[in-house]
């Protein structure tokens, strides 16, 4: 059960094929419409369910009228048990009690305060007042509570080397010279406090364009191209807005056969991560699980405003001690300089497999 956005899901991959492969377990996600549309390229999964819990932000508002309905599709799984995957600042316990009503008899979960029959292997959530580990780790000791175990903590999204004759012919169609090189860079956010000024990103392709000679794709949804087409406009020759011109599976595919992506903290950063696809990554200071897993990265965080922090008061204890520090918001200049750096590791390196969210990670190539 993970009933949140894209990226959240992708996260919990690891642990849910620690279930699948230690167990031989047929697996069933419980997620929002949000992730939905990432479900097929996640090999750990063998079905979904879909349903908006109403205790989780999501796009649509739940109908309550419907809440018994989902008890009722749960049941008729007969599931042997339920696993649920939180932030730290997430309670449980509803999404526990979903499980409990729908008759599954073990249900693993981390809880703060004493669940008692409610969750049948509890794991005491020592986050985030004793450390915080990130959300891949965090899933991973979870589900190693019941003994699951994976041989690679990576990340992995099925992708269709056969669509790439169809990117490029849509890259080709607008444009884009597939013969010289290309990046990424993703500006769409699913909260405004992480948002990176518009100005800043078009400055920093500028540079790109200019010093790099690298082609710049601006992506997004269908929803975003708005956005794509403004900064397009602001950038000029040499970029191209692309938002909403592929589906899933076929973004999959760019991402793959991308050589760097430059991202906000969204899902988009996750896919790049589980394609082993090198990332600049523009962090608003939101939660320290979240940064790229596993693939060669720079994080260059900057504060949220105060106005825009949320009123949860666990993430204000994580602002007030991890964030206690504000931290400025990165210039393009510093942009350029990243993703500088990253080309440059790229050229000269052959980086093995790393296991944590430093700075500047390591990843399989």
């Amino acid at each position: 059960m993970r009933p949140d956005n894209m990226g959240d899901l992708i996260m919990s991959g690891p642990a849910i094929r620690a279930l699948k492969e230690t167990f031989g377990a047929r697996i069933t996600i419980l997620t929002s419409s949000l992730a939905k549309p990432i479900v097929k390229n996640m090999p750990e999964i063998d079905e979904a369910i879909i349903y908006d819990l109403p205790w989780v932000k999501t796009a649509k508002k739940t109908d309550p009228d419907q809440f018994q309905a989902i008890i009722d599709v749960i049941k008729q799984g007969h599931f042997d048990a339920a696993v649920l995957f939180t932030v730290y600042s997430q309670n449980p316990l509803p999404t526990a009690m979903l499980a409990y009503l729908a008759g599954i008899p073990r249900i693993l979960a981390y809880c703060r305060e004493n669940p008692y029959g409610l969750i049948s292997d509890w794991v005491p959530d020592k986050e985030p007042y004793e450390l915080i580990k990130h959300q891949v780790k965090r899933d991973l000791d979870l589900v190693a509570n019941v003994g699951a175990t994976v041989g690679s903590e990576d990340m992995q999204l099925k992708t269709n080397d056969n669509l790439w004759p169809i990117v490029e012919a849509k890259l080709t169609a607008i444009g884009v010279d597939i013969n010289q090189p290309w990046l990424i860079m993703h500006a769409g956010v699913s909260e405004t406090k992480r948002r990176y000024p518009e100005k800043k990103w078009a400055t920093a392709a500028k540079f790109i364009l200019k010093k790099n000679k690298y082609q710049v794709l601006f992506t997004g949804s269908s929803s975003e191209l708005s956005l794509t087409d403004k900064l397009q406009e602001m950038t000029g020759a040499g970029s191209f807005s692309i938002a909403g011109l592929f589906n899933i599976d076929e973004f999959i595919c760019l991402v793959k056969h991308t050589r760097l992506m430059i991202s906000v903290n969204t899902g988009a950063a996750h896919i790049a991560a589980a394609c082993q696809t090198p990332l600049v990554v523009l962090y608003a200071q939101t939660n320290p699980q979240h940064t790229p897993w596993n693939v060669l990265n720079i994080v260059l965080p900057y504060a949220v405003p105060l106005h825009q922090r949320s009123k949860n008061e666990i993430i204000a204890y994580v602002n007030q001690t991890v964030y206690g520090k504000p931290i400025q918001m990165p210039e393009a200049d510093d942009i350029v300089k990243a993703v500088d750096d990253l080309l440059q590791t790229i050229k000269i390196t052959s980086v093995p497999t790393g296991t944590s969210n430093s700075t500047v990670k390591s990843s399989s190539c």
